[in-house]
């Protein structure tokens, strides 16, 4: 259950850079700041998002309908502000059910402090706790500085698509999916 994985919330991490920030999942109260957050990527980068993530009723509609079994977002804040969030999504029937896909975005002024990787990590534990068994996570060919961090997580290059999506301004990009395995050693020792 996805409430269980959550008692823990909010919480406070200091990373090992010493920078410290409270985690927490999204609120439906949060509407003006995570569109503040958004706002602040550049418009290169927001590129690379699904959703038009500068129009208020984007931002107003997920603060409204959170559906935390489905998509979880979690916010990483500093004085009231969201610096980063990291959001799994999970379906809850078919043949993927067992498969989450985690997606990272860090505010540009708290980059390359660990963020990106103290978020995924959280998201990994939480998917471990309600069961799933895989994560995966999609990219565009030129993220190549988060499809690194990624790779030094453990995910490794499921498969690359030539001009396969395009962003916001209908231009092709390489589409890459990674993905982990979230089955711990004593469970593969106990296969045999």
């Amino acid at each position: 259950m996805i409430e269980n994985a959550l008692e823990e919330y909010p919480r406070d991490v200091t990373l090992k850079s010493g920078f410290t920030c409270q985690l927490r999942p999204l609120q439906s109260d949060d509407e003006k700041v995570f569109h503040e957050f958004f706002l602040a990527v550049p418009p290169r980068e927001r590129m690379f998002i699904k959703h038009r993530v500068t129009e208020p009723e984007v931002i107003r509609d997920w603060c409204r309908h959170i559906d935390l079994g489905r998509i979880l977002p979690l916010l990483a804040c500093v004085d009231g502000r969201i610096i980063a969030d990291a959001s799994l999504h999970q379906q809850l029937g078919g043949w993927k059910r067992h498969v989450g896909r985690v997606s990272v975005l860090v505010h540009p002024e708290f980059r390359g402090r660990g963020l990106a990787s103290a978020l995924v990590h959280e998201i990994m534990d939480i998917a471990k706790h309600i069961g799933l068994e895989k994560i995966e996570a999609e990219f565009i060919g030129e993220q190549t500085a988060a499809i690194k961090v990624f790779s030094l997580l453990g995910f490794s290059t499921l498969l690359r698509l030539p001009d396969y999506v395009k962003d916001m301004q209908a231009v092709t990009h390489d589409y890459v999916l990674m993905g982990i395995n979230l089955k711990t050693d004593e469970e593969y020792a106990g296969m045999g």
